[in-house]
């Protein structure tokens, strides 16, 4: 499991004021929705403001996210499922998604948390879902990971 080395913060962020969009696949509902509760727990817990928005897939995440983020979204957290088949699909589609979301961090200067599992099989996925039983929660991960680049860009601003 890669999850060794995580920060062990105790602090919650504090994110009042901050309006961040969660976006989210459609593709393997079980895991993905385990990615958006732990989403959900880590706004909440910060003060955000959030919202959901679901896409088709992890290919649609970057142009969605720019555009939440060029229409005023302070930040967003990309949630995504790329489980490896037998076909270059899986190295096409996750080289496109995390290229494409750097991208967007970099094009509008926002936070962009990355919550796109690239997995051999279900089980790492569930593994990494932060349901229970899960060893991580890659969806509060990214979510605090969104705030915490967004309070930190904030404090840089004049």
């Amino acid at each position: 499991m890669s999850g060794k080395g995580v920060p062990q913060s105790t602090e919650t962020v504090d994110g009042t004021g901050l309006d961040v969009v969660v976006v989210a696949g459609t593709w393997h509902e079980v895991i993905t929705d385990g990615l958006i509760e732990g989403a959900r727990r880590a706004l909440e817990q910060s003060g955000a403001t959030w919202r959901l928005v679901r896409v088709p897939g992890s290919f649609e995440l970057p142009v969605v996210a720019k555009a939440l983020l060029e229409a005023g979204a302070d930040a967003v957290v990309a949630l995504g499922v790329i489980i490896r088949g037998g076909t270059p699909h899986f190295e096409f589609v996750s080289s496109a998604a995390t290229d494409g979301l750097t991208r967007v961090a970099l094009d509008t200067g926002k936070p962009v948390g990355f919550g796109v599992l690239t997995l051999d099989d279900e089980a790492q996925g569930i593994a990494r879902a932060g349901l229970e039983g899960s060893e991580e929660d890659k969806g509060f991960e990214a979510a605090d990971a969104a705030l915490r680049t967004a309070v930190l860009l904030r404090s840089l601003r004049p």
